[in-house]
């Protein structure tokens, strides 16, 4: 196997990107999300992206396929919010425990912790879920507060834990 290559995003990744997150809205409560995505419904995230500044998409390839992304989103509409962004990662569910998600989601922290204009990164853990836990704390996160029973999903609710990490 080839070494993963890291890089931005492509609009050929969208397909792949859709595959592996709506592997995670149909069986996992790790998303909030009900519904599976199309092309045409995750069009408007996708479009949220830039190669430069804070918010950033980025893929891990491995012999030309996508196995994981990672990306960077706003955090709040609200202007005074502008220095804060909120982070996230998924990875082919076949492909996890491979530490790609190391490599990708540190390749996303530099590149953040060089924007200027970033104070702060949150991310969002369902609950139980403590390999992302320590996964984010690895990362020097630290969890600031639970909302608990915050979605229901699968006839159940489910607290998600809020980190956050200085950039």
């Amino acid at each position: 196997m080839t070494e993963p290559h890291l890089r931005i995003a492509r609009p050929s990744d969208s397909s792949r990107i859709i595959e592996i997150y709506n592997h995670y809205i149909a069986n996992t409560a790790i998303t909030f999300d009900l519904e599976p995505y199309t092309e045409e419904t995750r069009r408007p995230w996708f479009e949220a992206f830039a190669p430069e500044g804070p918010y950033r998409l980025f893929v891990l390839d491995v012999e030309g396929v996508v196995m994981g992304y990672a990306s960077s989103t706003r955090f709040r509409k609200k202007a005074a919010y502008d220095t804060s962004v909120e982070t996230s990662i998924y990875l082919a569910h076949d492909a996890v425990g491979r530490g790609f998600g190391r490599h990708l989601y540190g390749k996303l922290l530099k590149t953040l912790e060089a924007e200027p204009m970033l104070h702060r990164a949150y991310a969002g853990v369902t609950l139980p879920n403590p390999r992302s836990v320590a996964f984010h704390e690895s990362f020097g996160f630290r969890l600031i507060g639970t909302y608990h029973e915050v979605g229901f999903k699968f006839g159940a609710y489910h607290d998600v834990a809020w980190f956050e990490r200085a950039l």
